[in-house]
């Protein structure tokens, strides 16, 4: 692997030759006293320890001096609620951050270790799985590294989602143990310890009137104890923290069963409440996976809703002020219990009024949509809430009572819109908590434009026509920091090189690369990064499927979340169609293709499993043919991760962001691309609309039917039958699924996706497919002039920078969460 380096020209390593001396001597008195290992004989994985609990020291210490200085300012705090993070590796991310990158690769090469090898030992955090988590873990990252009071919250998932393994072309899902050897980036706070509750019955006084007390009794208890990774930001003295929430029993072992002789039943409390920090994400395709997902999302919102309420209190007096001082961000539907669990808390333990306690708390949240799913629009059963959570069940009534009043008032002639807005679902008997997301944020926001809009029109119509103020859009960004500094420190060095250090933090400075598009000798040098970095991912993919590749080939790309609507099929439909024409010499002049896949499948998602499986047919039967595979490859990389995203899009020629038009909230990978010098094909979908505007449609290959048109075809009574039968190309792609063709004969495999194609294609597969395949003829003839290529790949770079994460954290900061910096200046 090509070893990984500090961008020097960025900000120079300002440590002298005697620091760097007593760097070292600090390095090994930790391998000492805190990994316990004699430093003559520790291997690299002592030393990623011992590196990772020093730098955790300094990072302590920062983080102790900035939470002073936020008291004494009592500064108003954004609390940042996530049911994931993926905030990936931490020790070269801390080390760019501290610009340590340099002095701690010389201390390791003198005491006989490299710096790549070491690193190599850390394992990816496993508190996430998709964008959700990954934008979460760039919001971080922008906090801090702008000075923003912030704050993140999640689950310490043992397992994270899972560690996916590919046999004979399947997923296999096994637990991600990345916390097998500890994690020694957090620290254990025992003061942070909340019980949480759960079953039970109510028991109420003065029932209706003013004056009503609910009591919650008979309850199951827990206890949620707290870790914290504090997060630096880069060069700047301004950090963040993350809270990560465990689950323990409040009663871990029971003597008399153990003195019984009954073994398992004395440890039974401690397996059942421990399950709740397990994995992300439980397969709720049954009853028991459902409780128990509700049950972890109300454990993780409970014991962070009572530590930023303790926290509050701590610094400050009437809990009545709390929106003044506090704002809780809820990242899509999972952590909106959070909006009752508040409730309760003001009004069972700190006896406010009904009225005043849904002032405070409406005042308090704001909340983020991704999705325009109706299915990703998370609904929970009355009877199961009932039974899980009584108490929160009655104060989402009395929200919905309140709600329902101001819903007649708005809409006094229409009666039906009593039951369109309501937060119960009479028909299903759900709770929509999308829903009461919105009634109970004082903001609300898409992720990006199209989104935003879609939304206001759509799916929460009636609530924008009510509350038209509360609704604004915060277009998705990425950090630099990691996906460019630290994932291509070749191009980084470039860019620096031509336009100074001053873009790690204010990626609009990439503008000023537009000139080098004229500039012959910049333009070979953007050419040789690329190169070396496709060979690079060429050398990775090698290492895992024991393939070799040319990295002369075009580099065609789709990783992300393997879901019908990111339209996969698509993509693997059109491979087949391109290899059937270099099979019968159709085929004019074929651009070299290497086909990239990536993503996992949710457990229990059949389609996308089985989606996953027919791309290992293919290509296992394309790879294989001596015909074409001098031509096209086509790979499935196993195990998609923050880390292995680190070769993928430096390495990527062409960005696949092909969903139906209308369904993608945003995206984050189509920015990641871009940064890196690679060019989309894409519809005109979530920020594909705003990365086309910005870096110009002639960089952009366009394709497929737009939201609109998808809204007309679906109205009017879509066959993609109609389509299969006016395109052979398409109709023989469809009989080769039938009869087997990457099968072995065996027709029934894929009947599944066959009829899914030809039966509804809900996300327009087939309507489509000739556009796509027309743009990806554009793609090969513009890939044979190279020079032309890297000019539109440079302009993709250049002006990529308005989807930085910096200008989504500032926009937050501003326009929803009301936040100030800390800190007046910024450093380069």
């Amino acid at each position: 692997m090509s070893r990984i380096h500090c961008v020097g020209d960025t900000v120079p390593s300002r440590l002298s030759s005697w620091e760097v001396a007593n760097l070292k001597s600090r390095l090994i008195n930790t391998m000492i006293h805190a990994v316990g290992e004699d430093p003559d004989g520790a291997d690299a994985n002592d030393w990623y320890y011992a590196v990772a609990f020093l730098v955790r020291g300094m990072l302590s210490e920062q983080y102790i001096k900035l939470e002073r200085e936020q008291s004494r300012q009592q500064v108003r705090r954004a609390y940042y609620l996530s049911m994931e993070f993926l905030i990936g590796r931490q020790l070269t991310a801390n080390l760019l951050a501290l610009d340590m990158v340099e002095p701690i690769s010389a201390c390791l090469e003198e005491l006989g270790h490299s710096y790549e090898a070491v690193r190599n030992c850390e394992f990816d955090a496993a508190l996430g799985n998709g964008g959700l988590g990954r934008l979460a873990a760039c919001i971080l990252d922008g906090l801090a590294t702008h000075g923003y009071p912030g704050y993140g919250y999640c689950l310490r998932y043992e397992f994270g989602m899972f560690h996916q393994r590919i046999e004979n072309g399947q997923q296999v899902e096994q637990p991600e143990n990345w916390l097998r050897f500890g994690n020694p980036w957090e620290l254990e706070r025992h003061n942070a310890h909340y019980p949480i509750r759960f079953h039970g019955r109510l028991i109420k006084h003065a029932e209706g009137s003013a004056n009503e007390t609910v009591m919650w009794v008979e309850t199951d208890d827990l206890v949620a104890m707290g870790s914290d990774m504090p997060m630096t930001g880069f060069r700047t003295p301004a950090m963040v923290n993350l809270r990560l929430w465990n689950a323990r029993s409040g009663a871990d072992f029971n003597l008399d069963y153990f003195n019984e002789g009954d073994f398992m039943a004395a440890v039974k409390d401690k397996t059942v409440s421990e399950n709740l920090t397990k994995v992300l994400y439980p397969n709720d395709a049954n009853e028991r996976g459902q409780e128990l997902r509700l049950k972890q999302e109300y454990f993780f919102v409970s014991a962070s809703v009572q530590d930023i309420v303790s926290r509050y209190l701590s610094e400050n007096g009437d809990i009545r002020n709390l929106p003044q001082k506090v704002v809780i961000h809820l990242n899509d539907t999972h952590p909106s219990l959070a909006i009752p669990e508040l409730l309760r808390l003001l009004i069972d333990e700190y006896r406010l009024g009904k009225e005043e306690a849904w002032e405070v708390a409406s005042q308090t949240f704001t909340y983020t949509n991704h999705t325009l799913l109706p299915e990703a629009l998370e609904t929970w059963s009355v009877d199961l809430l009932s039974r899980v959570l009584p108490r929160h069940l009655d104060l989402i009534y009395k929200i919905n009572h309140r709600h329902l009043k101001a819903v007649m008032s708005n809409f006094p002639d229409d009666q039906g819109m009593l039951n369109r807005l309501s937060l119960i679902d009479d028909g299903s008997q759900r709770i929509r908590m999308g829903w009461l997301s919105v009634v109970g944020s004082t903001r609300v926001n898409g992720v990006a434009k199209l989104h935003s809009d879609l939304l206001k029109a759509g799916v929460f119509k009636p609530f924008h026509q009510m509350y038209p103020e509360r609704f604004v859009n915060v277009t998705n960004g990425v950090t630099q920091r990691r996906w460019l500094l630290q994932s291509n420190p070749g191009l980084a060095s470039l860019i620096t090189s031509r336009i100074g250090p001053r873009w790690t933090t204010d990626l609009e400075r990439l503008k000023e690369l537009e000139s080098a598009v004229d500039d012959a000798e910049f333009m070979a040098q953007f050419a040789a990064v690329k190169r070396d970095n496709k060979a690079r991912l060429a050398e990775r993919i090698g290492e895992l499927l024991d393939m070799t590749l040319d990295p002369s080939a075009l580099f065609d790309v789709q990783v992300k979340r393997i879901h019908e609507y990111k339209r996969q099929l698509l993509n693997l439909l059109s491979v087949i169609a391109h290899y059937n024409r270099i099979k019968e010499g159709r085929a004019v002049n074929p651009v070299p293709r290497v086909s990239i896949f990536a993503g996992k499948a949710a457990p229990g998602y059949y389609m996308a499993k089985l989606i996953i499986r027919l791309i290992n047919d293919v290509a296992k039967t394309i790879n294989a043919d001596p015909q074409t595979r001098d031509l096209m490859r086509v790979a499935f990389i196993p195990n998609y991760n923050v880390s292995e995203a680190g070769f993928i899009f430096p390495g990527s020629d062409l960005s696949e962001q092909i969903s139906t038009a209308g369904t993608e909230a945003s995206g984050t990978g189509n920015m990641k691309f871009a940064l890196n010098g690679a060019l989309t094909i894409g519809t005109l979908d979530g920020a594909n609309i705003e990365i086309r505007e910005a870096v110009g449609a002639e960089n952009f290959f366009k394709f497929g039917l737009e939201t609109p048109e998808v809204e007309a075809l679906r109205a009017k009574g879509y066959d993609p039958n109609v389509y299969i039968n006016q395109n052979a190309e398409l109709g023989h792609v469809m009989e080769q699924l039938r009869n087997g063709y990457f099968t072995g004969g065996d027709h029934d495999r894929y009947r599944d996706i066959v009829n899914t194609l030809t039966h509804g294609d809900h996300y327009l597969v087939m309507a489509d497919f000739s556009s796509y395949m027309k743009s990806l003829e554009e793609v090969d003839a513009l890939y044979r002039q190279p020079e032309e290529w890297s000019r539109r790949a440079m302009f993709n770079v250049a002006r990529v920078g308005g989807f930085s994460i910096d200008r989504t954290v500032h926009t937050y900061a501003r326009e929803i969460w009301g936040l100030k910096p800390l800190f007046r200046e910024r450093r380069a």
